[in-house]
């Protein structure tokens, strides 16, 4: 056989094992877990970091305070220096819809060695456990909550012990509107499932952990115990690097898409979506040169050599190399069919997938040149660059 045609199957051998063997990723089907509502409903403390989120806020804090949930509950926002009025703006949305009490704090700008984002959740976590809180509910300013949410996901996190879940956490529905987003944001979910398979997530078995940081809730003794937020202060991806923690210290955690939970963030540019990606992407990669290496040929063999196979194949008459690359793609455009189906998009995007995980590798690629320039991770006027741990804890001082 040729190269090409050597290519093509390699690819094809590749998908083979992605849809068998990397704990069937490519299914949508784990959903928030249903249980019986508990005798006591546990007392809830709702932690929101916020930088500059006054667009965002009128969106999605509403749909905090009028939470329909019969135990006792609060609402934390921690103002993160923000610029915009945020803090205020968060009382006045108080104020005018009523229903859970609402406290806002300004810790000031994080020390070093603490990313923004969880230098803010440690000051909310710390005001919460003054009332001593059975739960955290960790959520971003830019998600909204249906009025119901916070009753399910305290119900399906069930009793404390082996039978219940320290850690429950849902994936927000991304908006999906623009052409960029329908095209990047589904692939977006679709790929953070095949790093993290949400069923070997969810199996006690299992040593993979992770977790969506705009919708976590978290069992207050389980937080003492994996010491959060001090364990991950540096973590540049905290989301996964929290759920590795509590995993750690013997926790059971849950990961899986959401249906009643939703982004409210806008982001209808190309630009926007390659910041949001190339902020965290090679930080994924645990700023290792040698992971690049081997990340952008492996990404080109799983995703571009499909329909490059198959159209070499084609044009030259290599019998193989179009059969072995036409299959490999029909594959890969399978194993996305459910996530497009999920976020109610046109099936017919399924074999775009090789043009996007080409967009991803760009991303990537532009986040290491990012981070060797001193200017990885920037987000909202902060740049977190060399000195910040990769997406493992950060190590004891």
């Amino acid at each position: 056989m040729s190269a090409v045609a050597w290519t093509a199957v390699g690819s094809l051998i590749a998908w083979v094992w992605l849809l068998l063997g990397q704990g069937f990723y490519w299914r949508t089907d784990q959903r928030l877990p249903r249980r019986t509502d508990p005798a006591r409903w546990p007392s809830v403390a709702v932690v929101v970091p916020a930088r500059d989120e006054a667009a965002m806020l009128p969106l999605s804090l509403p749909s905090l305070l009028v939470q329909d949930y019969p135990g006792a509950a609060r609402i934390i926002l921690v103002d993160d220096c923000s610029s915009d009025g945020t803090g205020q703006l968060a009382r006045d949305l108080a104020a005018r819809y009523g229903g859970l009490p609402l406290t806002v704090v300004t810790p000031g700008e994080p020390e070093r060695g603490w990313t923004g984002k969880l230098w803010a959740l440690r000051h909310g976590i710390a005001v919460a456990r003054r009332d001593k809180p059975d739960f955290l509910l960790l959520t971003d300013a830019d998600i909204a909550h249906e009025p119901d949410s916070l009753r399910d996901l305290v119900a399906a996190a069930g009793p404390d012990g082996p039978d219940g879940f320290d850690l429950v956490s849902q994936m927000a529905r991304l908006r999906v509107e623009s052409v960029w987003e329908r095209l990047v944001v589904p692939a977006f979910v679709y790929f953070f499932g095949q790093l993290y398979p949400f069923r070997r997530v969810n199996s006690a078995r299992s040593r993979t952990a992770a977790a969506a940081g705009g919708c976590v809730l978290l069992r207050t003794e389980a937080a003492e115990r994996a010491r959060i937020p001090e364990s991950i202060r540096q973590a540049v991806i905290d989301d996964v690097s929290l759920a590795r923690e509590v995993r750690r210290s013997g926790g059971r955690i849950w990961l899986g898409l959401a249906e009643r939970v939703d982004s409210v963030r806008p982001c209808p540019c190309l630009a926007d979506l390659w910041r949001m990606v190339a902020r965290s992407a090679y930080a994924q990669l645990r700023h290792s040169p040698l992971l690049l290496a081997g990340t952008v040929p492996g990404l080109l063999l799983v995703y571009a050599a499909p329909p490059a196979t198959l159209l070499a194949g084609v044009a030259t008459g290599d019998a193989a190399a179009a059969w072995a690359g036409g299959a490999a793609w029909a594959v890969m455009t399978a194993t996305y069919l459910p996530m497009l189906a999920y976020y109610r998009q046109s099936l017919w995007l399924g074999p775009l997938l090789p043009l996007t995980a080409v967009l991803y590798l760009l991303m990537t690629v532009d986040s290491a040149v990012q981070h060797y320039r001193g200017r990885g991770a920037a987000w909202k006027g902060r740049t977190y660059g060399r000195t910040y741990a990769r997406p493992e804890a950060a190590p004891d001082r």
